[in-house]
């Protein structure tokens, strides 16, 4: 039986998780939870589950949830990454923005295998990261649609004949449009995706194909490789594609429901049984190009891979704060693009080679821009 600690258990992938795990009672047992500040929630998946671990990162909520559960509680951001240190085999970190990064390199540093549904960890500290699953022989495995896609293409040949890795884009809600109605764009709209139930900042990521770029730098570290290029694919029917170097494209394809990508990190190299729809081999599968024009920051991503240091952890610092900003209404929705360009042009770009050093570069950027926000071009 595995032992799972779920980071982030109240969120879109954590219940979706949890729903994993509830299918097999005999192949997997519940460890560890935390959650933000949904209390209520994360107190009914502790006794479903009988959870060992809970932890509430909102400080106000422990004396709530410590007097509802007969399990060791405790609260803070240091709880994410004491709940990835407990006694595990798998440590699900599905938590939104840096505050992933402690867990990952927690769970790492005990040994426990990282079923990743965290970008800004690798976004963010790609090197480090990877680095330390090397040296403790830590496996990282994808959970993100698309990289586990890549990753099921990969075992259909040898490393060294993959010529790229294609990952694939819905579009977001807003590809069809011209440029220059983007201004119109409400937080409403941004956050209504057409086909995957996400939460606010991913859904506004996946408009404004930022969700593409951090899933590029993601995915140059999850595979060892800058060779990646996207394609938009409407249907999110294709999660993604390996082009090998006799001319042969690999592609994984489902019904779109991350039950699957989750499912398969926790039982691999086994396949269950999932409830997941049949895939109806019927209908139309396109392709588009990229309207890097209209939705600049995937290049972006792939400028930051090229500048190294830390120029990717600014870049999504900078989106964190711009999304945050656009989320509030107090900048446009073309507006987080351009102040992610804006600030990664006008960064110190050098190593970080500490985990101390990464979240100093990211609080400074993030600060800032949630300081200067007037002064921003919208």
């Amino acid at each position: 039986m595995k032992r799972i600690s779920v980071i982030g258990s109240t969120g879109s992938i954590g219940t979706q998780a949890l729903q994993v795990i509830a299918k097999y009672p005999d192949k997997f047992r519940v460890v560890a939870l935390t959650a933000n500040e949904n209390v209520d929630l994360l107190i009914s998946q502790a006794r479903a589950f009988g959870a060992e671990y809970v932890g509430i990162c909102n400080e106000k909520a422990y004396k709530k949830v410590s007097s509802e559960l007969n399990c060791t509680v405790e609260s803070g951001e240091d709880c994410l990454a004491r709940a990835a240190a407990i006694d595990c085999d798998i440590v699900l970190v599905s938590v939104v923005g840096c505050a992933g990064l402690k867990a990952v390199l927690s769970a790492i540093e005990n040994g426990h295998t990282v079923a990743l549904a965290n970008k800004e960890s690798l976004v963010a500290a790609g090197a480090l990261v990877t680095a330390k699953a090397r040296e403790k022989g830590v496996a990282i495995l994808p959970v993100d649609s698309e990289h586990s896609a890549i990753w099921q293409c990969l075992n259909c040949g040898e490393k060294k004949d993959v010529k790229r890795l294609i990952l694939t884009a819905s579009g977001g809600p807003f590809y069809s449009r011209a440029k220059e109605s983007l201004f119109d764009i409400t937080p409403e709209q941004a956050v209504a995706h057409p086909t995957w139930n996400m939460g606010r900042k991913i859904s506004v990521d996946s408009a404004t194909m930022m969700n593409k770029g951090l899933e590029i730098i993601e995915a140059r570290w999850l595979f060892d490789t800058q060779n990646i290029d996207y394609v938009i694919h409407p249907q999110s029917i294709i999660h993604s594609m390996v082009e090998y170097n006799d001319g042969a494209v690999i592609a994984q394809l489902s019904s779109p429901d991350m039950k699957l990508p989750i499912q398969l990190a926790f039982t691999y190299p086994e396949r269950y049984n999932a409830d997941i729809k049949p895939l109806p081999l019927t209908g139309e599968l396109t392709f588009l190009p990229p309207k890097e024009d209209v939705f600049p920051l995937p290049r972006l991503a792939k400028h930051s891979i090229d500048l190294g240091g830390n120029a990717s952890c600014i870049l999504n610092a900078a989106n964190e704060a711009a999304v945050e900003l656009f989320l509030k209404g107090r900048i446009t929705f073309p507006a987080i693009a351009e102040t992610v360009e804006r600030t990664l042009s006008k960064a110190k770009i050098f190593d970080c080679a500490t985990y101390e050093e990464i979240t100093a570069t990211h609080n400074e950027i993030y600060a800032k821009l949630m300081t200067d926000y007037n002064t921003f071009t919208e």
